[in-house]
């Protein structure tokens, strides 16, 4: 019988920076050898390179932007978290800031000019050349989120009638194609797509072939003001390279790429994971004390109101707990178990959401089988809890009751899980960032309640 294959390892030091380079990187930089930071450097990948300058504090930061000078690569900007990309467009010379911008396509001086200060944006849009300014600003006019401001404006696009000879002789002709395109938009005479050419079928195929009978099967055309969070989903959801992009008449104005819905799926999902711990506008690492706390000051605020409402329903048996010390000891695993146990329920109920795998035709099955997951797993750890009491302390009388506390309060946290979610998004609230609050309070509530409530019946 062969033996099953093993998974690759993971490797943690995969795609880090090797220390040793970033230590030859520092001590170029200490000397100030620009040939030698110029050929540390030439072999990194612009993300690589920005992963460098985040790592670094400002001093060394500045040390380095200045004397890598006029190699610095525009790239690197577009990889650049938010938080330091101001910092670092401040410290680079005009002449080398305008050799950087000139070279990035227009999406990408976009998303580098959207957030910043007018007169920071105005400076980056002031080097660029008459045409290529035009095209930002168009894409700028769009809302905030938009597919309009994903979008790059350059576009490859041929008339619909075209055979593949007339396509690829307009290919060659052309001085100024974007740096990387998967797709020949095919257009009627009103400029409205009609149709994607790969450009491996269009290589593969004969010069008479005409370029609408080698179209691809699969063909999403996305208008300019949907939101960008649904143009991740639609690549995600129908394997695209590339989309057209439309305005309200239907008319080519640009085209998204997977790259940049990739990278808006990253952080939608990224969005999700820190608004789920309460912590929604978390920057980066590099972020100050001050900014991070005003940040998490208000969730922790929240979950103190929760914790001061469970608290009272404790007060409500502090003469059961008086009487019962044992009480005291049990009740933090019932609320715990709870809580952990929604929020497993809470977090697939919001991945579900956030994928759109949880609709209406499906939403009760999915409740349902949360509760029953909960009920099954509460009666297993009643069983085990039960006989913990009995053998801690000794009766089985409070083994019956943290039993019964443990079922009740683990079937209402998948319910409490699935439910507030989606009552949530039913409401047009972000059921990531409002979720886990609501959910820790009815676990915290109810266990609290069942375990003394059931205590206070039962054993005195």
């Amino acid at each position: 019988m062969p033996e099953p294959e093993r998974e690759p390892e993971r490797e943690d030091s995969a795609y880090v920076l090797d220390q040793k380079t970033v230590g030859r990187i520092m001590y170029a930089v200490d000397i100030g050898d620009q040939a030698m930071l110029w050929q540390e450097l030439e072999p990194f990948h612009p993300a690589d390179i920005a992963d460098l300058l985040e790592q670094i504090n400002s001093f060394d930061r500045r040390r380095l932007i200045e004397l890598y000078g006029h190699e610095f690569d525009g790239d690197v900007l577009t990889e650049l978290d938010e938080t330091i990309r101001e910092e670092v467009i401040s410290i680079l010379a005009p002449e080398v800031l305008t050799n950087a911008v000139r070279d990035l396509e227009s999406d990408d001086v976009v998303d580098l000019v959207e957030d910043m200060e007018e007169s920071r944006a105005a400076e980056i849009l002031g080097v660029l050349e008459d045409s290529d300014r035009t095209l930002v600003q168009q894409s700028l006019s769009y809302p905030e989120y938009s597919a309009g401001r994903l979008m790059q404006r350059e576009v490859v696009m041929a008339p619909e009638h075209w055979n593949v000879g007339e396509a690829i002789d307009y290919l060659r002709n052309q001085d100024d194609l974007p740096d990387q395109f998967y797709h020949i938009v095919l257009v009627d005479p009103r400029l409205k797509p009609v149709g994607n050419v790969t450009l491996g079928k269009l290589m593969a195929s004969r010069r008479e072939v005409m370029l609408s009978s080698i179209v691809e099967e699969t063909f999403h055309v996305i208008p300019a003001e949907q939101y960008e969070g649904d143009v991740a989903y639609a690549f995600n959801q129908y394997h695209l390279i590339s989309a057209p992009v439309v305005d309200e008449d239907e008319r080519l104005v640009g085209v998204i790429t997977i790259d940049d819905a990739m990278a808006v799926l990253d952080e939608e999902h990224e969005e999700d994971i820190l608004r789920l711990a309460g912590v929604s506008e978390e920057g980066s690492l590099s972020d100050r004390v001050i900014s991070t706390t005003k940040r998490r000051f208000p969730w922790l605020a929240v979950n103190l109101v929760t914790a001061i409402l469970a608290s009272l329903v404790i007060a409500q048996f502090e003469a059961a707990i008086a009487q019962i010390v044992a009480l005291a000891v049990l009740m933090p695993i019932v609320a715990s178990m709870g809580g952990n146990a929604g929020t497993q329920s809470l977090t697939v109920a919001v991945r579900a959401i956030a994928t759109k795998d949880l609709t209406g035709s499906n939403v009760w099955r999915f409740i349902r089988r949360e509760v029953l997951v909960g009920l099954v797993n509460g009666i297993i750890f009643a069983v085990v809890m039960g006989i913990v009491g009995v053998l801690w302390f000794g009766g089985p009388e409070l083994g019956y009751v943290i039993g019964a506390a443990m079922v009740i309060n683990l079937v209402m946290a998948g319910l409490a899980g699935t439910v507030i979610p989606v009552v949530l998004d039913r409401v047009g609230v972000d059921p990531a960032l409002a979720s886990g609050a609501f959910v820790t309070t009815v676990t915290d509530v109810v266990g609290f309640f069942a375990f003394l409530g059931l205590a206070a019946v039962v054993l005195l």
